[in-house]
């Protein structure tokens, strides 16, 4: 069989090839030429395309390529069922679907920079998803750290910094990402996980996995509403603002949104809050 696809292959291009040749047909013979090139060649190479848009062996919805040849010829291996995601996350950089995502993504593309002729890069790719098959078939239950006197030294470590800091010390991009949510609360903009881990150069599956360690054990959606609400307190309080406008100022889609979470938040809903605030004070406001 011949299968053709875009040149400069990096993950779903290295990848399907690979499950091709390993669990469909060993002497698959893949080519790689310009993308504009794909379908002219397959007809006259008598090939099948693959991994580019309007052909069978493509995307579907949120899966990839790899997905697609798994649930084409029906393939129950249950290594490739581990591999799936992390293939998919690579491959859609959505890395959080699997930890070694982002690695698979490192790696290949580091691969993809080093070597140019794509043949070449293909049978190095192919030793890569043969480790990750192994990996996953045999060593996915391991950790790097085996024997029982690292485990025991590790614990014994992890005590002491605890007992010692009593807590983690926040890494530096955790102080930024502070400061950065901040800024967005004050004028009013939108921040997203994917925003902040570009403008913060790190990893979005890593932060999304370590933000609660140093953010009050909160999810980021969690956080950002603490400090909407916060916000909305503070100007109940010091501001003739209408509930329209503090919820405008609070980043709230509209009135009743922000209600229904600031009563979710304190047990009252804004309008509850401020008239105990001014029956508190005795001096009730029209």
């Amino acid at each position: 069989m011949k299968w053709i696809t875009r040149d400069r292959p990096k993950i779903d291009r290295i990848a399907c090839p690979w499950l091709i040749r390993r669990f469909i047909d060993p002497a698959a013979e893949i080519i790689y030429v310009p993308e504009s090139k794909v379908i002219e060649m397959a007809g006259a190479l008598s090939a099948t395309p693959f991994d580019i848009p309007n052909v069978e062996f493509t995307h579907y919805d949120d899966q990839c390529t790899f997905d697609y040849f798994i649930k084409k010829y029906e393939l129950k291996d249950p290594a490739l069922a581990v591999m799936a995601p992390i293939v998919r996350g690579a491959d859609t950089d959505d890395h959080v679907l699997a930890v070694q995502s982002s690695g698979l993504w490192a790696i290949s593309a580091g691969l993809s920079h080093n070597i140019q002729d794509d043949q070449e890069l293909l049978e190095k790719g192919m030793l890569i998803y043969d480790a990750l098959y192994s990996w996953a078939a045999h060593l996915k239950s391991e950790k790097h750290t085996t024997s029982p006197t690292e485990h025991l030294l590790l614990q014994i470590y992890k005590t002491y910094i605890k007992n010692k800091d009593g807590k983690k010390k926040a890494p530096a991009w955790a102080t930024e990402l502070k400061h950065l949510i901040q800024d967005h609360i004050d004028t009013n903009l939108n921040l997203n996980l994917k925003v902040a881990s570009e403008e913060l150069d790190v990893n979005p599956a890593y932060l999304s996995r370590e933000f609660s360690r140093y953010f009050d054990n909160l999810s980021f959606g969690e956080y950002i509403r603490k400090l909407r609400i916060e916000k909305a307190i503070q100007l109940l309080e010091s501001s003739d603002d209408t509930l329209s406008e503090i919820a405008y100022l609070t980043g709230f889609s509209d009135q009743s949104h922000f209600n229904r979470v600031f009563k979710l938040n304190t047990g009252k809903t804004p309008s509850e809050y401020r008239k105990s605030l001014q029956k508190g004070k005795g001096n009730p406001k029209r």
